[in-house]
């Protein structure tokens, strides 16, 4: 699922409020992180990483994009030495779920 630049917009504003709760040390992604990260983002749908500076490995546009790959979610904002993923929960009741803006239909 690809998100529209309007759903980013929206999701990179909720971020802004969320904590920052997955962190990427000098151990780097391994399985116990992208299990975190999982499990996080069936919960939350939008989580908020970093990467720590003793990590030499990874800078965090390339640690979002593994770890996306790894959760099958999606990069929605790199700034610095942090990054937001959000992957729509299937566990959670439709009602609960983050709404998503919708794009209209174009006019013909």
């Amino acid at each position: 699922m690809d998100l529209t630049s309007k759903q980013r917009a929206q999701l990179r504003g909720l971020a802004n409020r969320i904590d920052t709760i997955l962190q990427i040390g000098k151990d780097g992604i391994g399985e116990n992180l992208i299990k975190q990260a999982d499990d996080a983002l069936e919960a939350r749908e939008l989580i908020k990483g970093r990467v720590l500076d003793n990590n030499l490995d990874y800078d965090a546009r390339l640690a979002a994009e593994a770890l996306a790959k790894a959760t099958r979610s999606e990069v929605v904002q790199v700034i610095g030495t942090k990054f937001v993923l959000y992957r729509e929960s299937h566990s959670k009741p439709r009602e609960a779920r983050i709404p998503l803006v919708r794009e209209r239909g174009k006019r013909t």
